[in-house]
């Protein structure tokens, strides 16, 4: 295996202990923190070459956000990183009992193209914070990323603990025979199963960040410019590739023929009349991409949008209606600029629709009325949910983000990623001594060694009474 001697050497240097202490962890960290400031231009540079991606949005999700993780990281990693100490019985009053954050051992992380800075970094944060090795693989679809990455991260991590593999399927496919300590991967549900039968081989545990189909439901009691323009940004922000996008809406027919003009005016409002002159929207980071989102324009009928144009990548934002649910638009995460409207009769039908298909990443309901929005989060289930907005609950790093079902398995940010790479180990010392406290536990067994093992050892149930 190509990879298998990386894959040792990081081994040796995580069993030497040195990426345990807490100032190696920290200056690692602080690592980073150089790495995004040094290459902040040639982040935007490469993002904006690999999907025209525009410099505001790129340093909003790849920079600021990573540097929020970073420094939330700093902040609290001794406090985080402590023996956590825990309730014991009476028999075990003199003894020790706390849980310890050990690191797994050597991590791989599998980032995806769509944030290519962004969703390599907030896991490396916190398996560095962890206190494990790892081996990064970037996405080759995002070229200019992936160089970028596989060229100048060596110069800031310690080499014996950090690596970047480059690559497509195959050597994805060689780097997964090897065994890992824990896999974190981010992608589609498709490869989420491939790298999980992988995993399985070797009693790996995974983290997979998948996708899905992000319902947003929009009740006939609301602000609809406001839902106008909340929706239209979380939609057509970095032309739709983002995996908490809402990827459809659900309201009735009343409030669409309100939506229309709303939707109109905030797509004009935030990209001008052409949105392909713009330098606030950006392109469709491949040919491959390109090409199947065209052909999800024939669901439905095109009512805002629908231009075109290959050799730019371009898909204007785009608002289909009269879209049924068996269209092919509603069989596949979309994943691009394009917003479908599914016409429901009210709320309850709504829900019904929500459950009847995959548990989504992100779930999206907009209300004036808070009692229709706890509905829809009571009576659904989802990744992460987000009321009268979207996108935004993802930028707080005290919120866990992570999947359920179809779309994920595990969860992360802020101290989250640092507990996803921790394993946390139950700890009891003991005193050698006072042995009679002991005793009873002993054979030979009798009726009073029970009863005061009952009454050192049960757990009762508080403000409960017993009616004689």
């Amino acid at each position: 295996n190509p990879y298998a001697g990386l894959v040792s050497h990081l081994r040796a240097s995580w069993l030497s202990g040195k990426t345990r202490p807490m100032k190696y962890r920290v200056a690692q960290l602080e690592a980073l923190g150089r790495f995004l400031d040094d290459k902040k231009q040639e982040i935007l540079e490469a993002t904006e070459l690999d999907m025209g991606k525009p410099s505001f949005e790129a340093f909003f999700s790849e920079i600021l956000l990573c540097k929020n993780e970073l420094n939330v990281t700093l902040n609290n990693l001794s406090q985080w990183m402590k023996d956590e100490y825990v309730d014991k019985n009476l028999v075990m009053q003199l003894d020790s009992a706390f849980i310890r954050k050990d690191p797994y051992g050597v991590v791989l992380i599998i980032a995806p193209w769509n944030y290519p800075i962004y969703l390599f970094l907030v896991p490396l944060i916190g398996a560095i914070a962890a206190g494990n090795c790892a081996i990064i693989k970037p996405s080759e679809i995002s070229k200019n990323t992936e160089r970028l990455v596989a060229e100048t991260l060596s110069c800031y991590l310690d080499n014996d603990c950090f690596a970047v593999v480059t690559g497509g399927v195959p050597e994805t496919t060689r780097l997964l025979e090897n065994k890992f300590d824990y896999i974190f991967f981010t992608g589609s549900p498709p490869v989420g199963r491939i790298v999980m039968t992988a995993a399985a081989k070797h009693l790996t545990p995974v983290t997979l960040e998948l996708g899905g189909k992000n319902p947003c439901y929009v009740s006939d009691t609301c602000d609809v410019t406001n839902v106008a323009r909340r929706v239209a940004w979380g939609r057509f922000f970095n032309a739709g590739q983002t995996c908490i996008a809402p990827d459809y809406l659900l309201c009735t027919i009343e409030m669409q023929e309100k939506l229309m003009p709303a939707l109109r005016e905030a797509i004009t409002e935030f990209f001008g009349p052409n949105p392909k002159e713009s330098p606030d929207f950006g392109r469709i980071v491949s040919d491959k991409q390109f090409r199947r989102l065209r052909a999800l324009l024939s669901s439905g009928r095109v009512a805002l949008g629908g231009q075109t144009d290959e050799a730019e990548r371009y898909i204007a934002p785009t608002v289909l209606v009269d879209v049924q649910p068996s269209d092919p638009i509603m069989q596949e995460e979309i994943f691009g600029p394009i917003l479908p409207i599914v016409v429901i009769a009210n709320m309850d039908e709504a829900i019904d629709f929500i459950n009847a298909r995959p548990r989504p990443l992100a779930l999206y309901a907009f209300s004036c009325d808070s009692k229709i929005v706890n509905q829809v989060l009571e009576r659904t289930s989802s990744g992460g949910f987000c009321g009268n907005d979207t996108l935004m609950h993802v930028t707080l790093t005290s919120l866990p983000f992570g999947g359920i079902g179809n779309s994920g398995l595990g969860k992360y940010h802020g101290k989250f990623t640092f507990d996803t790479f921790s394993h946390h180990r139950g700890c009891l010392h003991r005193n050698m001594g006072l042995e009679t406290l002991n005793s009873p536990r002993y054979p030979p067994y009798t009726q009073q060694k029970l009863g005061l093992l009952t009454t050192t050892f049960e757990v009762k149930r508080r403000g409960t009474c017993t009616l004689l």
